[in-house]
């Protein structure tokens, strides 16, 4: 395999030419400019290449091993956490408050995809303490925000999600975690999580983990759902964390991809724990959470493609095989054979403009937590709503494709483990399905962001992006997104209002190309934005010009299906398949 290259260049030129970071920070009134951006970026990318890299092929081979009832990751994961602990990383945008950086989201994510790229399975420990973390400060007492988030924002403890059961997954209605209220004011739970990431280790230190479960006298459905802080590790009288929870991990799941991850059955036998938020309202505190996760696990999606689309191209350069296009040579370097240029162009015109897309929304964040007029705070609030699901399920549908398109480019080597591309392959598709299936983000973005403030939201965003369109005129991306755009407007009209059926049979091929004209219109601010000679700025307007000329032409072909609606996909009845 080759060395991973963190994408620090292009960091830099949608910072100081294409996003207004600068003009950002300013805004909501923070002291950070680009050069210190690129800076920190700079020195995770470092990690990340030096630390984690090499931990990657390595743990995947070796897993996590479940040993006397506690996991074992694989040699090295445990002695990288602490190093990645101690130098920061696992504090980089918390707040202040609570020991954290305070420094700006749009480093996170992308500090985010250099470690999906460099270590998956490494990488979903840090996001799910942080995710565990947004959960704990929008919705716990202070009591257990002073306990438990300084020692998580720090690295020294970890998190994880609890939420899913063998009979409820996506329908958490159907999920049966028991909550007792004690008498000194704590609650025994009990009951049994599967698919839990993160839920051991053996890093040291405290695990906390967010359960899902019912009060005795709860309603029934997702209305009866309450949250609760359940740590590996209670109190002892002197205040040290030592006295072991009952809970315990009845075995790992065996999975296609991500094993050095563990991904915990959780067994909880009256485990002491305590209630985040009020009481029934677990579901509010929940997707505080699972909505940072969202937008991690598209990361995911991105980071994946970016590193599967290194190891392609440096092979495919070096790679002989065939002869050139006029047959006087050979054998020449692959990467002169056009279907193998036409893979890694489709992969990379994904990731730049997912690199893009991703910073634009996570810029939007910072707004929407830091602005001081409240009235922007809550226009960019929305705007990352609806975006999440785009995000989510588009990143990780193309970076699966992604990840397979750079397998084809090795041909035969691809399907062979030294080369580490169905690692890529086999890690890349989990992004697809947790944290909410890619079909249940698209009818989310249908069925709830659509409709959001009557429609003004999505409006709103189509605005933003006719106005980067129009300083971009005269250029073949701009020209062609607004093809696109004018499809895509076309049938959210035809949506609004529409009924279930009708809804599901549109909502993926509706986010998808809701998705490309997003990355249409990053294309075109980078292009907009790449006038000068720099070879850097020669491949974004060569880019651009691809994905205006061979990838936005899918839109005519989604919106041609979502025009024809529900009634072929609902004829055959359910007996029939």
């Amino acid at each position: 395999m080759f060395s991973y290259v963190p994408p620090i260049d292009d960091y830099r030129f949608l910072l100081t030419e294409v996003l207004g970071f600068d003009r950002t920070m300013a805004d909501i009134g923070k002291e950070v400019d680009a050069d210190l951006a690129v800076a920190v970026l700079e020195e995770a990318g470092r990690m990340c290449a030096d630390r984690l890299h090499p931990l990657n092929r390595h743990g995947d081979e070796e897993g996590s091993h479940l040993v006397d009832g506690s996991v074992k990751t694989p040699e090295g994961f445990a002695d990288a956490w602490r190093d990645f602990a101690a130098a920061g990383w696992a504090s980089l945008s918390a707040e202040p408050e609570y020991g954290g950086q305070g420094l700006p989201f749009i480093l996170q994510l992308w500090l985010d995809e250099m470690l999906s790229a460099a270590n998956l399975s490494f990488g979903l420990f840090p996001g799910l303490t942080r995710g565990a973390c947004e959960a704990i400060i929008a919705h716990a007492s202070d009591s257990l925000k002073a306990t438990y988030l300084p020692r998580m924002v720090s690295g020294e403890w970890t998190g994880a999600m609890a939420l899913t059961e063998s009979g409820a997954g996506t329908d958490l209605a159907l999920l049966k975690t028991k909550a007792a209220p004690g008498a000194d004011g704590s609650y025994a739970v009990t009951g049994q999580k599967i698919f839990i990431s993160s839920g051991d280790h053996d890093f040291g230190g405290n695990i906390v983990h967010l359960v899902l479960a019912r009060l005795p006298d709860a309603p029934a459905g997702v209305k009866g759902i309450s949250l609760f802080l359940v740590p590996k590790y209670l109190p002892d009288a002197d205040g040290g964390f030592t006295i072991r929870n009952a809970m315990s991990v009845g075995a790992l799941e065996k999975k296609m991809g991500i094993h050095a991850q563990p991904t915990c059955v959780m067994n909880y036998d009256g485990a002491t724990g305590w209630l985040v938020g009020e009481p029934n309202r677990g579901l509010a505190a929940m997707f505080t959470m699972m909505n940072a996760e969202r937008l991690m696990v598209g990361i995911q999606g991105l980071g994946i493609a970016g590193a599967a689309y290194q190891q392609a191209a440096g092979y495919a350069k070096e790679r002989l095989q065939g002869r050139s296009a006029d047959g006087a040579r050979g054998p020449v370097a692959i990467i002169e054979h056009a279907d193998v240029r036409r893979m890694l162009l489709n992969i990379r015109g994904f990731v730049e403009a997912g690199r893009a897309l991703a910073g634009w929304t996570a810029l939007q964040l910072d707004r929407a937590h830091h602005h001081p007029d409240a009235a922007e705070r809550a226009k960019a609030d929305a705007l990352v709503a609806l975006l999440t699901p785009v995000v989510k399920a588009a990143f990780t549908d193309f970076g699966f494709e992604s990840a397979v398109q750079a397998q084809q480019v090795f041909g035969g080597h691809g399907y062979i483990r030294e080369w580490g591309m169905e690692q890529y392959v086999r890690d890349a598709r989990i992004a697809q399905i947790y944290e909410g299936t890619n079909g249940v983000q698209a009818m989310d973005l249908v069925g709830r962001k659509l409709p959001m403030a009557g429609g003004a939201v999505v409006d709103g965003f189509f605005t933003l992006v006719d106005a980067d369109l129009e300083a971009g005129a005269g250029l073949d991306i701009a020209a062609k997104t607004g093809d696109a755009l004018t499809l895509l407007r076309g049938v959210t009209a035809s949506l609004r209002g529409a009924g279930v059926d009708a809804a599901g049979a549109a909502a993926v091929d509706y986010l998808r190309l809701f998705a490309l004209v997003s990355m249409g219109w990053m294309w075109t601010r980078m292009a907009t934005a790449a006038r000068g000679d720099a070879p850097l700025h020669a491949a974004k307007r060569a880019l651009a010009d691809y994905f205006a000329q061979r990838m936005l032409p899918q839109a005519q072909g989604l919106a041609a299906g979502i025009a024809a609606g529900e009634a072929t996909i609902m004829a055959l009845g359910a007996d029939a398949f």
